[in-house]
């Protein structure tokens, strides 16, 4: 399987495989044959350089995105033709780059969008205030005045309101000060241990190898290297980053 997970063979029934996928924005191929695959209460790190097909990979899992061809595969379901709101209800919650919030909202009125298409009633607000205390008593503002560490917690908790059991994070740390990424990883680390598998798209390579066990490095639309974290150093991710050879490689 080209560019497949290696930590998640010999584990069970991967949650999400995503086999020889293919994807264009109009006339541009944006993913070459991308293989993947994450076990049920994996976390795997999605890097890459800008444009490397990070985040058209999670919109095409999400649905966003049309797949050309290749299969979409989640918890042995196939998905290539199912449309977003179908994916959601199946338990795939996608936090956007950019947060994408309705500005004009409150804080509850976006988490209760989230929660038009649950997967299940898992999710209450209150469980969600527990996890982000940091919005709950911002909860009749509108997202619009909120600092970005805020509408980052709103983008995620927006997404946690549909139940998911796979969460897709698209840069959630960009531009943000490293005091309020460090406590968005830890709620994504208490998230994971509470049995949500994670897709993140991180640029920072470091945080990203710390949060997961498996790593996929994708260039321009193609895999470039695909290992368990563990198996791979820094020197490596960024050899493949950059499209060289990663010396040692698995």
């Amino acid at each position: 399987m080209t560019g497949a997970n290696p930590a998640s063979e010999g584990s069970g029934v991967p949650l999400l495989e995503v086999t020889g996928l293919n994807a264009f924005y109009g006339d541009f191929q944006a993913l070459f044959d991308i293989s993947a695959s994450v076990p049920r209460g994996g976390a795997l790190a999605l890097v890459g350089a800008n444009g490397a097909g990070k985040t058209t990979l999670l919109r095409t899992i999400a649905g966003v995105n049309r797949a050309a061809s290749g299969s979409i595969r989640f918890s042995g379901t196939d998905l290539r033709t199912a449309p977003p709101h179908r994916r959601v209800s199946l338990g795939i919650s996608l936090v956007p780059e950019g947060r994408k919030l309705f500005g004009s909202l409150t804080v509850e009125e976006n988490i209760l969008v989230g929660a038009a298409a649950a997967a299940s009633d898992s999710w209450p607000l209150e469980r969600i205030y527990g996890v982000f205390p940091m919005i709950a008593s911002r909860r009749r503002q509108r997202a619009a005045v909120l600092s970005g560490g805020e509408q980052q917690a709103v983008a995620i908790a927006r997404a946690l309101a549909a139940a998911p059991s796979l969460l897709l994070l698209d840069e959630i740390s960009l531009g943000l000060a490293p005091v309020v990424v460090e406590s968005l990883y830890e709620t994504l680390a208490e998230l994971r241990s509470g049995g949500t598998t994670l897709v993140i798209v991180e640029q920072d390579l470091q945080r990203a190898m710390a949060a997961c066990d498996d790593l996929v490095c994708l260039l321009e639309g193609r895999v470039a290297l695909a290992a368990p974290v563990s198996s791979v150093s820094r020197e490596q991710v960024v050899a493949a980053y950059f499209g060289q050879v990663p010396s040692g490689a698995p």
